[in-house]
């Protein structure tokens, strides 16, 4: 994915458009106040250096910048990079350049560096909506969906008409269960994105688990409307299959998919999980594999891959895959879980350990990760932790099962394909 470079004037941080430069005001403003960085005369002479007579050896922060400006459009990070922080040296109060260097990181999908860069320059410049932005999409593509609700809040906040912030805001309610926030976040939006079917189906899941019926029944027809039997549109109908467990439904919409445009992303993941869950797993393997030569950066696609290899016995390419899949996104539950209970069965107890304390972590309330990481502790003989994870894991369930009784659907499925972002 490309990301835009930042620029002052405008609140979109788009990743589909080219890198636009940053706004040359923003620049002079900070350039007003600039301090040339360097050792003091008098520091200079006691090392016996020669004290400066001429500005000749500062560089121009005009020249630098456009030349990381112009490193940065070509798609240069390296010397995009140097020149930035070659301008930060000189003066490091100049916002504009750790947004571009957050920019660079978030290129590289270096989200630890992209934030911090980031964070500073929210520091100097909090009046921009932009830099907040990117904030929260170096959430959004961590799948962090709950992290990155505060910095599109605020950015809407400043700018209600921004287009991508309610976009990506209203998908952050969506993916942490917020249906009715979801449904208000994304509901105004129809005007333009109404001729988008994952808008529409977002919409339309959100409504009905909102329980407005008459949005639900206007995205549903609108969606009918728009799809008119596409591929994208079979998708999303399998993808509706799935999710109410009627895989052979499933595989007839996904199937239909593929036989019209087999390079969709996607449908090879969503035909693997309806293979999976009817225990086809050749045939679950084949269509993951597929999915990965689309789209060879989602972790889900191992994290699936993973479970058929576990289910074909196959403990070398499970644990094989869900590290890969971990490398991708360290913060995917069911990754750490799957490994951990690969490694207990393996008897690697302490391992197995370190992987559930980082489910649990992520995951708190997960019965089936408090449940094995009790088994694990009093295997390892912590008889009394082990004896108090059981016992929460028990009174979770009881509460999911209550809370479950009565529903009709069952648990949601992994939807990465409803994750892109808008256009």
């Amino acid at each position: 994915m490309r990301v835009r470079a930042f620029k002052f004037r405008l609140l979109l941080a788009d990743t589909t458009a080219p890198v636009k430069p940053l706004s040359r005001i923003s620049l002079g403003l900070a350039l007003a106040s600039l301090v040339v960085a360097g050792a003091p005369d008098h520091a200079r002479a006691q090392t016996g250096a020669a004290p400066r007579t001429s500005k000749a050896a500062v560089p121009d922060p005009q020249k630098l910048f456009a030349s990381a400006e112009a490193a940065l459009q070509k798609g240069d990070l390296a010397l995009a990079e140097k020149d930035f922080r070659h301008l930060l040296a000189v003066n490091p109060g100049i916002a504009g350049a750790y947004a571009n260097l957050g920019v660079i990181s978030m290129r590289r999908k270096q989200w630890v560096s992209a934030l911090h860069q980031l964070r500073q320059a929210e520091k100097l410049a909090p009046q921009v909506p932009g830099i907040r932005l990117n904030i929260g999409l170096v959430y959004y593509r961590q799948n962090d969906f709950r992290s990155a609700l505060a910095p599109f809040e605020s950015v809407l906040r400043d700018d209600p008409n921004s287009y991508q912030a309610r976009y990506l805001l209203g998908l952050c309610y969506f993916f942490v269960e917020r249906y009715a926030d979801a449904a208000d976040s994304l509901q105004p939006l129809w005007p333009q994105a109404s001729l988008q079917m994952n808008y529409l189906y977002v919409l339309g899941i959100a409504a009905h688990k909102a329980q407005r019926d008459a949005l639900e029944q206007q995205s549903l027809n609108r969606l009918i409307e728009v799809g008119q039997g596409s591929a994208e549109f079979h998708l999303l109908m399998g993808k509706a299959h799935l999710n109410r467990q009627e895989y052979d439904q499933a595989i007839v919409e996904l199937e239909a998919a593929a036989k019209s445009d087999s390079s969709l992303p996607f449908v090879h993941f969503n035909l693997g999980l309806a293979y999976l869950h009817q225990q086809q797993y050749e045939q679950a393997k084949q269509e993951f594999e597929r999915d990965i030569a689309i789209e060879p950066d989602v972790a889900f696609d191992y994290d699936e891959l993973a479970s058929v290899f576990a289910s074909l016995q196959d403990d070398r390419a499970t644990e094989k895959n869900y590290r890969q899949a971990l490398r991708l996104d360290p913060n995917l539950v069911s990754s750490h879980f799957g490994l951990a209970k690969l490694l207990a069965r393996q008897q690697k107890l302490p391992a197995a350990l370190a992987e559930l304390d980082q489910a649990r972590a992520l995951d708190p309330q997960n019965s089936s990760i408090l449940y094995l990481r009790g088994q694990v502790l009093l295997r390892l003989g912590r008889k009394a932790a082990g004896q108090a994870e059981l016992t929460a894991a028990a009174t979770i369930l009881n509460q999911q099962r209550a809370q479950r009784r009565g529903e009709l659907e069952g648990p949601d499925v992994p939807s990465p394909e409803l994750t892109k972002e808008p256009q």
